[in-house]
């Protein structure tokens, strides 16, 4: 299922509904519709940068996973080929904190599920 965040602020974002899920948790909103008023994009882009702050504090311990991983397999086999590099939160937040951003800025909501 993919989510359409859309705001007369900036242009629509498209996320999976597994992380616009995560995101929307932590905003206390419903992922299936909802809004996020004018007056609710202050608080909700704080709280997502911290979240983001906190996933990049976390960062380098998944770093040092994913190269480890990478390397050698739990029979401590080298790979030849190393896995592709997941998307990781702040990465996949971005887009939507910038529209959060932007309808502040300009006074308007954002909504989804419509």
């Amino acid at each position: 299922m993919l989510v359409t965040f859309k705001s007369k602020a900036a242009s629509d974002v498209l996320m999976y509904g597994e992380h616009a899920r995560r995101i929307l948790d932590l905003l206390g909103k419903a992922a299936d519709r909802g809004v996020l008023t004018a007056a609710e994009t202050g608080p909700a882009i704080a709280r997502l940068e911290l979240e983001i702050a906190e996933a990049r504090a976390h960062a380098a311990t998944e770093d040092i996973r994913h190269d480890v991983e990478a390397h050698q397999s739990a029979s401590r086999e080298d790979h030849d080929h190393e896995p592709s590099q997941e998307v990781n939160f702040a990465t996949r937040a971005y887009p939507l904190l910038e529209m959060l951003r932007a309808a502040n800025r300009e006074g308007h909501s954002v909504g989804w599920g419509f």
